[in-house]
């Protein structure tokens, strides 16, 4: 794959971080008018252009809580975005005096780079992955696996440091970053809808009518919140597979070695899953990451490794 060029790659994840940010909110509000067409329609005997008139100035109202709500959620969640990576992924600083050899790679390549030097954590762990995050200079942290650091030789860990200071970089961090946000606020909306039916469904057996009514309310809510999260997720998707291409590229760039980072590859995709990590939304900023289930490639937010070894071995 041709490598682009650092402005051009910057500028359209700007773009498309702007496009995520605009789009989520507008799916949500939209989940919202949802909400009340259906509602109407099942507990009112009305006309569909009345439904819909009532819908429309019942979403309008809501429209500034849901706007508070999410501005809130992701203000909170983008400036507390590398506390929680770490509370997830169990990462810890990685000190210089424990292991200069990485502290000498990553130093290495940002200087001759012209990159700042970010932040280096580990993961107490003997799978091998590693990934970049982080939203700004003071943020940006590498975390590399221990199991990456113990069986990967000098120039393979080099060409793996490379790819991830390449998504620090083209500021593919920034967007995953934005894009884990708003699947999140999804995330929680079904899982409340789900307790809450839970706790409707308890209740309609001491108050058919009532119950009845409120868990058919409930279940709405869910569809809506499902409907919502795997929407979110297919664009979250759809930004995320060539970030992989452009970061391998730009490693090959930075250590004129593409053979070490197909090498690295090799390696890590017989051991990529890291056991601890149960959050799906952390994971896609792995270097590798398998997506598990029956629409596994529909889902996937990596292409796969032999496409990727095949683009490095043409260099």
């Amino acid at each position: 794959m041709k490598y682009i060029g650092i402005q051009t790659q910057q500028r359209r994840n700007n773009i498309k971080s702007f496009l995520l940010l605009f789009m989520f909110p507008v799916l949500l509000i939209g989940l919202v008018y949802l909400f009340f067409v259906i509602t109407f329609s099942y507990t009112n005997e009305l006309t569909i252009t009345e439904n819909i008139a009532f819908a429309g100035e019942y979403t309008l109202q809501a429209l500034p809580i849901v706007i508070i709500a999410v501005t809130i959620w992701f203000f909170i969640a983008y400036f507390a975005n590398t506390m929680m990576i770490q509370l997830a992924t169990n990462s810890t600083t990685l000190e210089r005096k424990e292991n200069k050899r990485v502290y000498n790679l990553v130093e290495n390549i940002c200087m001759a780079n012209g990159m700042a030097m970010p932040k280096v954590n580990v993961i107490e762990d003997n799978a091998l992955n590693a990934f970049a995050s982080g939203i700004n200079k003071k943020t940006y942290t590498v975390t590399l696996t221990r199991g990456i650091i113990n069986q990967l030789d000098d120039q393979e860990l080099e060409g793996v440091i490379a790819h991830e200071l390449t998504h620090i970089r083209n500021r593919d961090v920034r967007l995953l970053i934005i894009s884990i946000i708003f699947v999140g606020i999804f995330t929680m909306i079904a899982q409340m809808a789900a307790r809450m039916a839970f706790f409707s469904s308890g209740r309609s057996s001491n108050n058919k009518n009532n119950g009845a009514g409120a868990l058919i309310m409930i279940l709405i809510v869910i569809a809506l919140a499902v409907v919502g999260y795997v929407f979110s997720i297919l664009i979250r998707m759809s930004i995320s597979r060539k970030r992989e291409y452009m970061a391998d590229a730009g490693a090959a760039q930075m250590t004129k070695n593409p053979l070490a980072l197909a090498s690295a590859l090799r390696k890590i995709s017989k051991n990529p899953e890291i056991k601890g990590v149960k959050r799906e939304d952390v994971a896609q900023l792995y270097i590798e990451h398998k997506a598990k289930g029956t629409f596994a490639g529909l889902f996937a937010t990596h292409p796969s490794i032999e496409s990727r070894i095949a683009i490095l071995e043409q260099f």
